[in-house]
C-alpha cells in the first residue's frame, strides 16, 4: 500500500518553518495580519500558559494545533510567557502588507528570554533582571558575569565555587548560561531552580570572549576595566555578548563598561546566610524580609541599588562612614530631607528610560518622562549645594550630575507634553518645528470649518435643510439626505449607500477634499516620525551622562531611604571601628519589632563580643524565649552598619566584620539524598572551613538533628574549635538547648554563658525575652507544645515522663561525666574510664591530632569510636 502524500507546504507555512528552524527551543510568535499566531507544540504550550483557545486547522490533509491573540495584546501576554520560563521569538511583518508583492516579508525582531528583556510588563521595577553566565574553569574555580540589559549594568569576577555560589544567590539571576558539557556539575551546584540556556564548548574560549569584549567596547585591551587578568571572568562575560547577538539584541551601546566584583571589597555572605537572615526574600509565606523594612526609596533605580547594597556590604571603613555621615546630614536638616524627597518623586526609572533611548525602543511619552526626570537635576544640585560645607561627599555628587540642558531644551521645543505612546500615528511634534508639517496640520485639522462651510453652501443651493456631512472608514466623507428630500438631490451627486430613511452621496469636491486630508495625514505621520527619530538619535548622544545621573540619583535615593527609616523607627548612628569589638546597647530586631501586635513593644538586649574576654557567648533558655531573634538581630545590626545604615539600638560600636556566617533552622535536601542533619553539618562545615579573624558566626541549635550524645559532642567540639583555633578568634553567638555546654565557660576563658530569662507564675511560663549572665537549666518544651495546641493527654503524659527522668537524676549524672571529660579536647567522654573499651578509646583519642582535622573528619572519627562501644 502506498504511503499517503506528505501535506503540501503553503508559502506561509514554508516561511514559518524556515524562521522557526533558526530559533530552536524558542516559542515563535508569528505575526499574521492583526494577530500573533503560534502553531504545533508552541500552540499547545501557549494555550496552557495564557489560557487561550487551542484550535486545529487542516493543513493539506494534516491537522495542526493553532493558538493566537491580537497583536495589540502583546504586552499583556508576553510577560506571562517569559515568567513561565519561555524564550519567545517575536516575528513581525517587515513591510506594509498593502504594498507587498506575494507573501509579506517577515523576520524575528526580538528574542525575549527571562534574562533579556526591555518590556516594562516583564520587568520588576524594584529588582534587577540579571542574565548570568558561569564558566567552569577547574574543580573549585569558576568565572561568572552578570548583565542587566534593561539598565546596562555589567559585572564580572572569578573565584572559588563557594564565592560564585554566594554571588548567584545574591544577584538572583533570571537566567543562567553555561557550557552544555557541565550540565551535571551545574545541577549539582545550583539545582534546577533557574532558567538556563546552554552553549557548546566553542563559546567558552578566552580568546573568543576577549575579542568580543574589546570589539564591543572599542578598546585595544581590557586593562581599563581592571579585568585584564580575570581569564575565567572574561570568558563568562564574552558568552553573554554572544547570547545577546544570538537573541537579536545588537544595539547595546548603553552597556558601556564592565565592572569587576572585587571579593576583597565586600563582606562575605554565603548563600546560607543570605537565606537565613531573610535579607531580600522571606523564607516562609507571609514573612517580611529586611529589604521591605529599609526600602523607603522614591525611584525604582534607588530600590534596585539598595538591594545590591544588601548583598554586598562594605568592608572598608571610609566609604561606610561616608554613607553614615550623609544619612546623618539628612536627619539633622528636616527641610532638605523633605525637599529632596519631593524632587525625587517625579524622576521615575531614569536608568531604564535611557537604556531604551540607546536601543531606539523609547516611545514619545517616555521621552517626555525622560525630560521631566532631567528637569529635576538642577534642583537636586541646588539642594545639595546648601550642605557641602557640612559634608564634602556632596560635592562629589554635585560634580557628577549633568543637567543635560541642550537635550531638555530640544525635547521641550519639539515634543508635545501630551505626546502619545505610539510614534507612528502623529500627534507628537509641536507647532513651529517644521513649516511643511505646520501647513499639513492646517489642512488636516482645520477641515471642520471647511466641511461646515461646504454643508451650508450645498444646503442653500439644493434647499435641503437637513443635509449633513459625515465620515466613516468604509466610504470616507459623504453627504446624507433624508428620504423626504431625495427629489432635491442634484444629478451630479453620486449615490454610495441606501439606508432605510436616507441616502448617502459623494461629490467631486468632497472626493478631492478627502484625498487632500488623507494625503496630509500620511505625510504628517511620516514627517513627525522622522523628527522623533532624529530627536531619539540626539538623546542617544547623552546616554553616558544620563547613566551617570541615574547612578548618583539612585545613591542619594538609597541614603535618603536610610534617613527616613532611621527617623521613623528611632535608629541610632553606629560607630565603625577597626577594633575587635562588637558592642550593641539595647539592640532590637528590625523586622520583628515592626510586626508585633498593637500595644506590645520589643524587648531590647545588649550584646558585647571581643577577642580578649568574651569571644563566644553560649546562650541557653527555653523555646520561644527569643534566642533565635537575638542571634539574628545581632547579625542584622552588623550588616546594616556595613551597608551604611543606622541601626535599631540606643548605641552601637561595630568593629569591621569581613564575613558573616549563620547556621539556623532545620531543612533537608532529599533530592540530593541529604537529611536534615546532613544539611546542618554541610552548612556548619562551610563555616568552619572559611573562618577569618573578623568573622561573625551565628549558630542556632547545632547538633539537634541527631542523638543527644552525638549532638552534645558535636556542639561541644565546635565551640572548642572556635575558641582554640590556631589563627582566628571569630566572634560567635551560640544558642543551644544542650545545657551541658554551660560547663564550657569553666574551661575556656573567652566563652561566657548567658540565658534568655523566663518567669514561672502559677504553673505558667512568662517569656521575659531579656538576656542575662549565667546558664539556664530548663527548656520548657512541654509548655511550648501545650500552647501550640498539642492534645492535653499528650502534654500530661509528657509531664509524667519528665518528672520520672528528673527523679532519676539522669541529667546530673551526665553533668558529672562532662566535668570528668578530658579538657581542651574536641570530644566528650561519657563512658567509665576503668572499662577496657574505655581505655582503648582513651588511647585512640589521645593519639588524634585534632588541630589538623576538618569537622567532617572529626565526625567520621567520632562515629568510628562510637561503633567500638556497640561491638
Amino acid at each position: 500500500m502506498a504511503k499517503p502524500a506528505a501535506p503540501k507546504e503553503t508559502p506561509l507555512s514554508k516561511q514559518y518553518n524556515q524562521i522557526k528552524a533558526k530559533y530552536p527551543g524558542a516559542m515563535l510568535l508569528f505575526r499574521v495580519g492583526d494577530f500573533y499566531e503560534t502553531f504545533g507544540e508552541d500552540a499547545i504550550k501557549a494555550s496552557k500558559i495564557l489560557g487561550i483557545v487551542l484550535t486545529r486547522r487542516n493543513n493539506g490533509g494534516a491537522h495542526e494545533e493553532l493558538a493566537g491573540f491580537p497583536h495589540h495584546s502583546l504586552d499583556n501576554y508576553l510577560p506571562k510567557l517569559v515568567r513561565a520560563g519561555q524564550r519567545v521569538a517575536i516575528c513581525d511583518q517587515l513591510e506594509d502588507p498593502s504594498q507587498a508583492k506575494g507573501i509579506v516579508k517577515r523576520g524575528v525582531t526580538e528574542l525575549v528570554t527571562p534574562g533579556v528583556s526591555y518590556n516594562d510588563n516583564v520587568l520588576d521595577l524594584k529588582h534587577n533582571n540579571y542574565l548570568a553566565s558561569v564558566h567552569f574553569a577547574a574543580e573549585d574555580y569558576m568565572g561568572v558575569a552578570f548583565l542587566d540589559i534593561s539598565t546596562g549594568e555589567f559585572f564580572t569576577t572569578e573565584g572559588s565555587v563557594a564565592y560564585i555560589d554566594k554571588l548567584i544567590q545574591g544577584f538572583s539571576p533570571a537566567e543562567i548560561l553555561y557550557c552544555k558539557k557541565h550540565k551535571l556539575k551545574f545541577e549539582a551546584l545550583f539545582g534546577d531552580k533557574y532558567n538556563t540556556y546552554t552553549f557548546d564548548d566553542w563559546a567558552y574560549s578566552y580568546d573568543f570572549a576577549y575579542n568580543l569584549l574589546t570589539g564591543h567596547f572599542k578598546t585595544n585591551s581590557l586593562k581599563g576595566f581592571g579585568i585584564e587578568n580575570l581569564k575565567e571572568g572574561v570568558t563568562a562575560a564574552g558568552v553573554i555578548l554572544q547570547y545577546l547577538a544570538d537573541t537579536e539584541h545588537r544595539d547595546i551601546n548603553h552597556v558601556s563598561s564592565l565592572t569587576r566584583l572585587d571579593e576583597e571589597k565586600y563582606v562575605w555572605l554565603d548563600r546560607f546566610t543570605i537565606r537565613n537572615l531573610e535579607l531580600i526574600y522571606a523564607q516562609f509565606e507571609g514573612g517580611v524580609p529586611l529589604i521591605d523594612i529599609l526600602d523607603y526609596t522614591y525611584t525604582p533605580m534607588g530600590a534596585r541599588l539598595l538591594r545590591k547594597w544588601m548583598v554586598l556590604p562594605l568592608k572598608e571603613k571610609k566609604p561606610i562612614e561616608e554613607r553614615l555621615d550623609t544619612v546623618e546630614m539628612f536627619l539633622k536638616d528636616e527641610d532638605i530631607l523633605t525637599d529632596l524627597s519631593q524632587v525625587l518623586k517625579p524622576i521615575g526609572d531614569l536608568e531604564r528610560l535611557v537604556s531604551k533611548v540607546a536601543v531606539r525602543r523609547i516611545s514619545p511619552r517616555e521621552l517626555v518622562q525622560l525630560k521631566r526626570a532631567l528637569l529635576q537635576i538642577e534642583p537636586i544640585k541646588e539642594l545639595l549645594g546648601k550642605k557641602t560645607h557640612e559634608n564634602k561627599v556632596l560635592e562629589k555628587y554635585i560634580n557628577q550630575l549633568n543637567d543635560c540642558k541642550f537635550l531638555i531644551d530640544k525635547i521641550t521645543k519639539e515634543l508635545r507634553d501630551d505626546a502619545p505612546n505610539l510614534s507612528n500615528q502623529g500627534g507628537m511634534i509641536c507647532t513651529g518645528v517644521d513649516a511643511d508639517l505646520d501647513e499639513l496640520h492646517k489642512i488636516a485639522f482645520s477641515g471642520k470649518d471647511y466641511l461646515v462651510d461646504l454643508q451650508n453652501r450645498e444646503s442653500d443651493r439644493t434647499g435641503i435643510p437637513s443635509l449633513k456631512i459625515a465620515f466613516n472608514k468604509v466610504f470616507g466623507y459623504y453627504l446624507e439626505v433624508s428620504n423626504a428630500h431625495k427629489n432635491k438631490v442634484p444629478v451630479e451627486w453620486i449615490r454610495k449607500q441606501t439606508l432605510v430613511n436616507a441616502e448617502r452621496y459623494i461629490t467631486e469636491e468632497l472626493k478631492i477634499y478627502e484625498e487632500k486630508i488623507l494625503t496630509a495625514e500620511s505625510k504628517i505621520f511620516e514627517i513627525e516620525f522622522k523628527i522623533f527619530n532624529d530627536l531619539v538619535i540626539t538623546a542617544s548622544e547623552f546616554v553616558a551622562q544620563i547613566q551617570q545621573n541615574a547612578r548618583v540619583i539612585s545613591t542619594i535615593d538609597a541614603l535618603l531611604s536610610f534617613a527616613h527609616v532611621a527617623k521613623k523607627n528611632k535608629y541610632c548612628k553606629p560607630k565603625v571601628t577597626e577594633d575587635k569589638v562588637i558592642d550593641i546597647r539595647d539592640g532590637r530586631h528590625p523586622v520583628i519589632e515592626q510586626q508585633l501586635p498593637l500595644g506590645e513593644s520589643y524587648v531590647p538586649n545588649d550584646i558585647f563580643l571581643d577577642d580578649q574576654d568574651q569571644q563566644i557567648i553560649i546562650i541557653t533558655g527555653p523555646n520561644m524565649a527569643g534566642k533565635s531573634a537575638l542571634l539574628r538581630q545581632t547579625a542584622l545590626i552588623v550588616l546594616m552598619t556595613q551597608i551604611g545604615c543606622y541601626v535599631p539600638a540606643s548605641a552601637a560600636e561595630i568593629g569591621l566584620v569581613d564575613k558573616i556566617f549563620t547556621r539556623v533552622g532545620a531543612s533537608d535536601n532529599l533530592s540530593r539524598g541529604e537529611s536534615t542533619f546532613m544539611v546542618e553539618m554541610i552548612e556548619t562545615s562551610s563555616i568552619l572551613n572559611n573562618l577569618s579573624d573578623r568573622s561573625l558566626v551565628i549558630m542556632d541549635e547545632i547538633g539537634r538533628g541527631t542523638s543527644t550524645y552525638d549532638g552534645v559532642s558535636i556542639a561541644w567540639s565546635i565551640a572548642e574549635y572556635l575558641h582554640n583555633h590556631a589563627k582566628f578568634k571569630p566572634w560567635t553567638l551560640f544558642a543551644t538547648h544542650y545545657h551541658e555546654l554551660n560547663q564550657l565557660t569553666e574551661d575556656f576563658k573567652r566563652i561566657k554563658n548567658f540565658n534568655v530569662s523566663v518567669k514561672e507564675l502559677n504553673g505558667k511560663v512568662v517569656f521575659l525575652r531579656k538576656l542575662k549572665e549565667g546558664g539556664s537549666e530548663h527548656s520548657f518544651g512541654i509548655h511550648v507544645a501545650q500552647i501550640a495546641g498539642m492534645p492535653q493527654s499528650v502534654v500530661l503524659r509528657a509531664n509524667e515522663i519528665l518528672h520520672h527522668l528528673e527523679k532519676d537524676h539522669i541529667k546530673e549524672k551526665n553533668k558529672e561525666k562532662i566535668k570528668e571529660a578530658p579538657k581542651n579536647n574536641f570530644q566528650l567522654s561519657f563512658f567509665d574510664p576503668v572499662d577496657p573499651v574505655g581505655e582503648e578509646l582513651k588511647t585512640k583519642l589521645t593519639e588524634l591530632d585534632v588541630d589538623t582535622m576538618s569537622p567532617i573528619e572529626a565526625l567520621l572519627k567520632l562515629n568510628e569510636l562510637r561503633r567500638m562501644l556497640v561491638k
